[in-house]
């Protein structure tokens, strides 16, 4: 800086011995550099602000000297004007102060430069996120990747196989539902009305509970003053599927909480550290029917969970994030957990379990229907339903082959829609422009039959021609009812008194008591004693009897055994036989009797006790209340 004073005001100021001209040229060299220095116009305004003009303007180099020391030094206050031998000292100083200054101003540009670029810097980059969020907001979480899946999902919606055959035989109506005329009635009367209740539904598979369930809540609404508007919903759950963590972590049933830390509540709840309650499948249902399809699987203790929402009509969340002070809750958050979602719905459950195998607690809160078993006639008419909707032409031999095979609806379907596609395939294989209408032949249920392993429903069947020591007894598996062939033979013992009775023991202990129980009246209504007989009673199949109703029928085969007296192979019979020869009453009536018509039976015998268990419009077998082994046994050699 001090060389580029130099240069431009010529040789040393401090130089004592220079000429007076060259002190002129350093003072105007001197004025030229505070010029350049402060700008021309700025010095004037200094020079005006500090009262040193006229000196810049006079004659006298000394009061020339003195103005530049007022404006460079800023000072009013000097007034003191050098002399010819002064002025090369203070043409120095203000030689010095002026480097200072232009020294200063230098760093400060510099440090302005170095302050504007780091400002341009953070312009850009605030302009740079400024477009960036512009971009999100415009765009959503999407990016070239997410782009793509989502595309390729879209594809995938568009290429789709047909209905399945289940979708288009699932009836669409109440009329449709073949076979539970009585069910069905029983269940409009509980949902469609101004109170509806919440109810249970038992009986067999493929019986139509749940196409009923779903086909009576659309019904319902379509019916004045019923409790459901035209929206509500029917939301369809298996129980077999229903998990939950006891620390009520996860909960799709009733809902559950997302806390911040361990399930991570949507993410500007998570910043803020306030849990998320998430309602569930009850709330789904509020207003309309929650089905739950086998909910005697449920859970002991979710079931309990459930049987509390019933009560309350609500659903209620805990968490020990919640701060009900915390501002920065969102106010559905706050209502939900101060007074629960709304949960008021009708609970319709679906089980293959006997009413004894629930929970109590669940069952003195609801109705309770009983879906009946299918006969062979409900099979026919599904099946013949079932061509019209796939739109086939059936052997008329066809639905009764079908319903000598199963007893469930959705089976029937299922094997039908098995010999469609076999004689399609059949047809285009043989005839590759074939486009008439398919025929199913009884050949073709057959090789399905054959295909599947399945064997036929009901082995034993009746017969016009009466029989010795045998008698068709009745017994119930579930919800469904069957009969028992029970076979008897019996021959003179060697020795007096020491006859021997057998039986199967697969049979069971109470077969076994039931043929004890035989014997005793046997010789009471007879005179007879057994023991003087070899006697073997079989239950053909080997079937376990549970529970003590075969003892009549075991008597009368004994009997007609030993007297040598053919019984009726059309009648079926069931009863606890007492010691004193009464016939005591028994359970599951109503399957039995189903049962019996299975097997073409034209009577049934049961307990007098249980004739309040038979249905009043029956049809198609007769039903007799006895009350002695005397009275059956009239029926049954008649």
């Amino acid at each position: 800086m001090k060389g580029f004073l130099d240069k431009i005001k010529g040789p040393k100021l401090s130089d004592l011995n220079i000429a007076s001209e060259e002190i002129e040229h350093q003072v105007a060299a001197a004025y030229s550099l505070v010029s350049d220095v402060y700008g021309a116009d700025h010095m004037v305004i200094k020079a005006t602000k500090l009262e040193a003009l006229p000196l810049l303007r006079s004659k006298n180099i000394g009061e020339r000297v003195l103005g530049l020391q007022k404006i460079v030094f800023k000072d009013p206050t000097l007034d003191t004007v050098p002399t010819r031998e002064e002025i090369p000292e203070r043409l120095k100083e203000i030689e010095e102060e002026l480097a200072d200054y232009i020294a200063r101003r230098s760093v400060e540009d510099r440090l302005e430069k170095m302050i504007t670029d780091r400002m341009q810097e953070r312009h850009e980059d605030y302009v740079k996120e400024i477009k960036m969020q512009i971009v999100r907001e415009n765009s959503g979480p999407e990016n070239a990747q997410t782009l793509k899946k989502l595309a390729i999902l879209e594809k995938m919606e568009h290429t789709q196989l047909a209905r399945s055959a289940m979708e288009v035989l699932r009836p669409q109506v109440l009329e449709e539902v073949v076979g539970q005329a009585r069910a069905v009635k029983a269940l409009m009367a509980k949902i469609a009305c101004p109170f509806p209740q919440h109810v249970i539904l038992y009986g067999p598979p493929g019986v139509g509970k749940t196409s009923a369930a779903r086909l009576v809540l659309e019904a319902a609404k379509q019916i004045k003053n019923t409790s459901f508007s035209s929206d509500a919903n029917f939301i369809e759950v298996d129980g077999n599927t229903l998990r939950w963590d006891p620390r009520d972590v996860t909960n799709p049933l009733l809902g559950s909480v997302h806390d911040p830390i361990y399930q991570g509540a949507r993410r500007d709840l998570a910043d803020t550290g306030i849990p998320e309650p998430k309602p569930g499948l009850v709330s789904d249902a509020h207003g309309g029917v929650l089905f739950i399809d086998e909910i005697g699987e449920m859970d002991p203790m979710l079931l309990n969970k459930l049987l509390k929402v019933l009560e309350d009509k609500r659903v209620f969340f805990e968490s020990s994030y919640y701060d009900p002070h915390d501002e920065n809750v969102p106010q559905y958050i706050k209502r939900l957990f101060e007074e629960g979602a709304p949960a008021d719905f009708v609970l319709i459950g679906a089980t293959t379990r006997s009413a004894e195998e629930l929970n109590p607690a669940l069952r003195s809160r609801c109705a309770e229907v009983y879906f009946e078993p299918l006969s062979p006639g409900d099979i026919k008419d599904i099946v013949i339903k079932a061509a019209e909707k796939l739109d086939v032409d059936l052997d008329p031999s066809v639905p009764e082959i079908i319903a000598e095979y199963t007893i469930e609806g959705r089976k029937a379907n299922n094997i039908l829609a098995d010999a469609y596609g076999l004689a399609l395939y059949k047809q285009l294989a043989s005839h590759p422009d074939f486009s008439d209408r398919i025929q199913v032949t009884r050949e073709d249920v057959y090789e399905v039959v054959q295909i599947s392993r399945l064997a036929p429903y009901v082995v034993q069947k009746a017969s016009p021609t009466p029989e010795i020591g045998k008698v068709f007894g009745l017994g119930v598996a579930g919800f469904v009812g069957s009969v028992l062939e029970i076979e008897a033979v019996v021959f003179p013992c060697g020795k007096e008194g020491k006859g021997q009775i057998r039986f199967n023991d697969t049979a069971g202990s109470m077969a076994r008591d039931s043929v004890f129980n035989a014997s005793s009246v046997f010789r009471k209504v007879t005179g007879k004693d057994l023991a003087d007989y070899d006697v073997h009673v079989n239950v053909v199949g080997g079937g376990n009897i549970d529970g003590p109703s075969a003892g009549t029928a075991i008597f009368t085969a004994i009997f007609s055994a030993v007297n040598q007296k053919p019984l009726r192979q059309d009648v079926a019979i069931t009863g606890e036989l007492s010691i004193q020869g009464k016939v005591k009453p028994v359970g599951g009536v109503f399957e039995k009797i189903y049962g019996a018509k299975q097997a073409g039976m034209t009577k049934v015998l049961v307990p007098k006790d249980n004739a309040n268990d038979v249905p009043a419009d029956l049809k198609g077998i007769e039903v007799i209340a006895v009350s002695t082994v005397e009275e059956s046994l009239q029926h049954l050699m008649g």
